[in-house]
């Protein structure tokens, strides 16, 4: 069936090149700067996640630009007086200016064209959040539904996406200013765990904390079991910042105490992580309105 629509991510999304690829669906990718050099977060294309998670691991500080307004006006301007429309679905605009930019290449082009057929949607969510709308709206798009149709689904499901977070590093959320130098150091002291999920709107919210990293992760599984819906029918998703025996251990965890259709674990993209540090572990799944 011809797609009547094309779909663009970002980086942010944190779904594999290659499904992204095999599923004809375009990215924007944004930039990582580490030791005084860029990288390409182009989810695992050319970059080197394994290395990348080395330097995490080694309490490296990477930071993270947004996505420039040059970079959107070239995605975008092929779909000046374009006959196919294209469905751009962002990562939160509460976490990142990039969608600032994305509107503002979107008005630039508008402003010298009588058509750009462009429509961008807010996830208000990251990382396979932001991914598991975005496998939706694949399957929608090649069932033959309209641009519009998705569009209408997406805001209606974005508050339904839950996204239950644990960091293990407090140093790192230290160093990126997060929380303070005391409080990091006590909570390491007496292995605090924070747990953080996305409100409504789409900012990272900290709401609770346990201690032992074996807690943090059974938490978060109850809080997805808390607030799930129709999980038989779910596909739920599991993030992991390195740590492939933690995320291992969650999926084991889900699939003990919540009946779903399946668990994918999937590595949290380099941006993401860039963020929560090493050892991070986020779950992802459709549940009740926010």
């Amino acid at each position: 069936m011809t797609e009547k629509f094309d779909l663009l991510v970002d980086s942010c999304s944190d779904l594999p090149f290659d499904y992204l690829e095999q599923n004809n669906v375009q990215l924007v990718s944004m930039i990582i700067n580490l030791n005084h050099k860029e990288y390409i977060d182009d989810l695992g294309k050319k970059f080197d996640y394994n290395w990348f998670m080395e330097q995490l691991k080694a309490e490296e500080m990477p930071s993270t630009s947004q996505i420039n307004i040059g970079t959107y006006s070239e995605a975008f301007s092929h779909y000046v007086n374009a006959d196919k429309p294209l469905l751009y679905v962002a990562f939160s605009s509460e976490l990142s200016g990039s969608q600032r930019n994305a509107y503002s290449a979107l008005r630039l082009l508008e402003e010298d064209n009588d058509s750009v057929s462009v429509t961008i949607v807010d996830s208000k969510a990251a990382s396979l959040g932001e991914g598991l709308l975005i496998k939706e709206v694949i399957k929608q798009r090649d069932a033959g539904k309209s641009l519009k149709e998705v569009q209408e689904w997406l805001e209606n499901n974005v508050n339904r996406v839950h996204s239950w977070v644990t960091v293990n590093d407090l140093n790192h959320l230290e160093r990126g200013g997060r929380i303070s130098k005391t409080s990091a150091a006590i909570g390491s002291l007496v292995k605090i765990k924070p747990i953080i999920n996305v409100d409504p709107t789409g900012k990272l919210v900290n709401v609770g904390k346990v201690r032992g990293r074996k807690k943090s992760l059974e938490k978060i599984v109850s809080e997805t079991k808390r607030t799930i819906i129709s999980s038989e029918d779910q596909t739920i998703l599991v993030a992991y910042a390195g740590d492939l025996e933690a995320g291992e251990y969650t999926k084991k965890l889900i699939e003990e105490t919540i009946p779903v259709k399946a668990v994918e674990i999937l590595p949290m993209g380099p941006t993401i992580a860039s963020h929560t540090g090493y050892g991070a572990i986020a779950i992802f799944s459709f549940g009740i309105e926010k």
